[in-house]
């Protein structure tokens, strides 16, 4: 991916929103780093949104949320 695309994706990750279960709605940056673990000893779902919550997972591990936050769109 170029540049402009890894930031489109970026873009897309900071407004996708949980499409199930107890935090449906949610913002995929906002859900807890306790229902992230949860995930990942479970087993992420398959395709998209389970990368997608990987990454949400390595980001809060890692502190990165500051770089997500402001993609926000509002």
């Amino acid at each position: 991916l170029n540049p402009q695309e890894q930031h489109q994706e970026l873009v897309k990750l900071a407004n996708m929103r949980m499409p199930f279960g107890k935090y449906q709605g949610h913002l995929l940056i906002q859900l807890p780093e306790h229902y992230l673990v949860w995930y990942r000893q479970k087993g992420f779902p398959p395709g998209k949104l389970g990368e997608q919550l990987q990454l949400i997972h390595e980001i809060k591990l890692n502190g990165l949320e500051g770089l997500i936050y402001p993609l926000i769109k509002k």
